[in-house]
C-alpha cells in the first residue's frame, strides 16, 4: 500500500473513531435531537439522548448555554437525575453546524414512570403484556417552546428529530413510517424502529404516536434455549456414539472369547 493510500485510510478510520466518540453519524442522517430507548421486557430501560444545546433549550426548556465557552455537564446531569431516573453518563460536548451537542445516558427501572422525569415529561409511556405479546406505546406531545423565545441558531426547520426503539424480541407489528415517503418503514438490523419528525413540526408540538407489538420472549432467551438445545443434542449424540462403541467392543470381545473356547 502506498504512503498516500495509507494516509487516506488512516484519515477515514480517524474520522470514524471521532464520529463514534462524539455521538455523531459519519455515514447517514444527522439529528438535531434524538432519543434512543433500549427497552427490556421487564420494563427497565436505558435512554440515550443526543441533542444540541439549542434543541434541548427550545424543546425541553433546559437551557445550558456555555459560560466562557464551557458547558456545565454537572448541571445537565442534575437536570436529568430524578427520583425515577439515574444518569450514567454525560459526554463531553462536540460541535456541528456551529452548535454544541451533548449526549446523556439515563437508566430507568420502569419505563412507564419515565414521563414523571421532567426532561421526558412530554411523553407518556405504556407497556403491557397479554396473549403472548408485549405492547409498547409512547405518545409525545407539545414541546416546551414558548412564543418569542426561539433563538436564531441557524436552523432551517428541516433539521430532524428522531425517536428510536431498540427492542428485545421479535417485532409483530408497528406504526413506524418513513419521514419522506410516509410509507411503513422496515425495522433496522438489531430490531430497531425509528420515528422521525422535522424540527419545525416538533417545535410546533405536532404529536408523535408510537405503537409496537412484540413477542413476550426475548431474542436472547430464545437464542440461549437454541444454544442449550444444540448443546444437549451434541452431548446426547456423543454419549450414544460412546455407548455404541463400547457395546460393539464388548460384543466383539465376547465373540472372540467364544471362538477361543470352542474345541478344535
Amino acid at each position: 500500500m502506498s504512503l498516500s493510500a495509507r494516509g487516506a485510510l488512516l484519515a477515514v478510520l480517524l474520522a470514524a473513531v471521532v464520529s463514534a466518540a462524539c455521538g455523531t453519524r459519519l455515514f447517514g442522517k444527522q439529528y438535531e435531537y434524538e432519543e434512543d430507548l433500549y427497552l427490556s421486557l421487564d420494563g427497565s430501560a436505558t435512554v440515550i439522548v443526543n441533542t444540541s444545546l439549542a434543541a434541548l433549550a427550545a424543546l425541553r426548556g433546559l437551557d445550558f448555554q456555555p459560560e466562557n465557552g464551557r458547558v456545565d455537564r454537572d448541571a445537565i446531569r442534575a437536570a436529568f437525575t430524578t427520583p425515577v431516573t439515574e444518569v450514567t453518563r454525560v459526554s463531553r460536548p462536540w460541535r456541528r453546524a456551529g452548535r454544541q451537542f451533548v449526549q446523556i445516558r439515563v437508566d430507568v427501572a420502569d419505563v412507564r414512570q419515565l414521563g414523571n422525569a421532567a426532561p421526558f415529561a412530554w411523553s407518556h409511556y405504556e407497556l403491557s403484556e397479554g396473549n403472548g405479546e408485549h405492547l409498547f406505546k409512547q405518545q409525545t406531545g407539545p414541546s416546551a417552546l414558548r412564543p418569542g423565545t426561539l433563538k436564531n441558531v441557524g436552523w432551517t426547520g428541516k433539521e430532524i428529530v428522531a425517536f428510536r426503539l431498540h427492542l428485545p424480541s421479535r417485532i409483530k407489528w408497528h406504526n413506524s413510517r418513513d419521514l419522506e415517503t410516509n410509507q411503513p418503514s422496515d425495522h433496522e438490523r438489531g430490531n430497531i424502529l425509528r420515528w422521525e419528525q422535522y424540527l419545525a413540526d416538533r417545535l410546533d408540538g405536532a404529536p408523535i404516536n408510537i405503537e409496537v407489538r412484540m413477542e413476550s420472549q426475548s431474542i436472547l432467551f430464545r437464542t440461549l434455549w437454541l444454544f442449550a438445545g444444540a448443546f444437549l443434542a451434541a452431548v446426547t449424540l456423543l454419549v450414544l456414539l460412546i455407548w455404541l462403541t463400547i457395546r460393539k467392543g464388548a460384543k466383539q470381545e465376547a465373540m472372540s472369547k467364544a471362538g477361543s473356547a470352542s474345541p478344535e
